[in-house]
């Protein structure tokens, strides 16, 4: 038996699909176990290198916050998708960062896969709850500062108040 917050995590994304009822049926029968589902309508999706993702992902869970959104893992890409409100006028500056807003697809598992290359560190919970951008964005330049930290031994590599190699994160604009 389904529980009703599963159930309602598995309506809740299915709705972004351009056929609800087909994609609940892939992620019931289908082979694949994933389905294409139109960013840009509920949700956005920034895609970031699994590193910096798992790194910011905890710095989110540490955070006074509610849980945070949905969190997507690829691990065959090495990738970590973070789901965010939707916004066409927000862009994100950064090496190696992928933003998927209108006019894009994202493969998403069912939201109880929680095992494979490809699948949900933080599943949906069927609300709608999505990631905060500033909150993520604090997270992401803790994450490129730890990263940094790890890489460099505590030494910057540039020598003085530069900032940390990777990603330049932010541009909420």
């Amino acid at each position: 038996m389904r529980s009703a917050p599963h159930q309602q995590a598995v309506e809740w994304l299915a709705a972004a699909a351009t056929d609800p009822r087909a994609c609940k049926r892939e992620w019931e029968h289908g082979t694949s176990g994933a389905v294409l589902l139109p960013a840009g309508r509920f949700w956005d999706v920034l895609n970031v290198p699994e590193e910096i993702g798992l790194l910011a992902l905890d710095a989110l869970l540490r955070l006074p916050l509610p849980m945070p959104g949905p969190t997507l893992a690829d691990f065959g890409a090495h990738r970590i998708g973070f789901f965010l409100p939707p916004d066409p006028e927000s862009y994100w500056v950064g090496q190696d960062i992928r933003y998927s807003g209108r006019g894009s697809w994202v493969a998403a598992p069912s939201p109880r896969r929680t095992n494979g290359p490809l699948r949900w560190l933080v599943p949906p919970d069927g609300q709608g709850t999505l990631h905060l951008p500033t909150a993520l964005e604090v997270a992401l330049h803790q994450a490129v500062g730890m990263l940094s930290e790890l890489v460099n031994g505590g030494r910057s590599r540039t020598g003085g108040g530069a900032a940390p190699p990777g990603p330049v994160v932010g541009g909420l604009h």
